[in-house]
């Protein structure tokens, strides 16, 4: 996802810096955009640096020599803007929590690495938490549930921040998950490691989905969203899946849910 294009004047806002995310860049770019047009809206200005993985995978998967030049790059790329924002929880709770302790016993990296921590923020945390959002303009007419993302969640402290600004969506409906905390079973690698577990996870949170009644899925989290969008079709559930950035942004419409034959997360013409 390129910077974007804009003939609005300069926000008076702050700066603000999006780490896409990976994900949001190859499966769902319509994320990013939502993103954009939500940061815009509330007065800031966007940025989108050159950017790559921020090295959750590698961290995971124990491989710190990789991970770490990935922290470096992301931080020497995204420290000069006032905030840096996450569409994830995921990849922003591995800026908040763990890059700072890659960098232990290196005293110049470690306080560059505190410094982006301090002003990184997940999305909807970030405009309910930093900016004082208590609404959006947006219309979605239907029912939704929310999953909340295991590490938005524990990591980040994220739960009543969407909740709040769906809560202004007009013409939506919030059905509570039950099991709303539940892990979906994806784990970014523990989905391959322990397949046959994290299947099972999975069918048991399609089906709590489904037995909600509501018409979409919404999460903060694209990769627990593909997880959980493909088994609810695998079942044969009808529900949609979407990003809640997508919903708060009002392009709905604009874009197919997360999975549709023609969904490729790009915004259409």
């Amino acid at each position: 996802m390129s910077e974007p294009q804009t003939d609005k004047a300069p926000a008076a806002g702050p700066h603000v810096a999006l780490l896409v995310t990976c994900l949001a860049d190859l499966f769902r770019p319509a994320v990013g955009f939502a993103a954009v047009k939500l940061l815009e809206d509330a007065g800031c200005t966007v940025h989108v640096p050159d950017q790559t993985c921020c090295g959750q995978p590698a961290f995971n998967a124990g491989d710190r020599r990789n991970a770490t030049a990935l922290a470096q790059q992301v931080i020497a790329d995204f420290e000069r803007f006032d905030y840096v924002v996450v569409p994830s929880g995921s990849c922003a709770g591995m800026v908040v929590k763990h890059y700072p302790e890659l960098f232990h016993g290196d005293p110049v990296w470690a306080r560059r690495a505190r410094g982006l921590a301090l002003k990184t923020f997940e999305l909807v945390s970030f405009l309910t938490d930093v900016l004082k959002r208590d609404g959006v303009e947006a219309r979605f007419d239907g029912t939704v549930t929310y999953h909340d993302s295991c590490a938005g969640l524990r990591e980040l402290n994220v739960k009543q921040q969407p909740r709040r600004l769906l809560s202004s969506v007009d013409g939506l409906s919030l059905t509570e998950l039950p099991g709303a905390e539940v892990c979906c079973g994806f784990g970014g690698t523990f989905c391959v490691k322990y397949a046959d577990i994290s299947v099972d996870i999975v069918e048991r949170k399609a089906r709590d989905i489904a037995d909600t009644g509501a018409d979409v899925l919404l999460a903060g989290d694209l990769g627990c969203l593909l997880n959980m969008a493909g088994r609810l079709q695998r079942q044969g559930y009808d529900v949609e899946a979407r990003h809640v950035a997508e919903v708060l942004a009002g392009i709905t419409d604009e874009v197919p849910p997360i999975g549709a034959s023609d969904a490729d997360g790009r915004l259409e013409d």
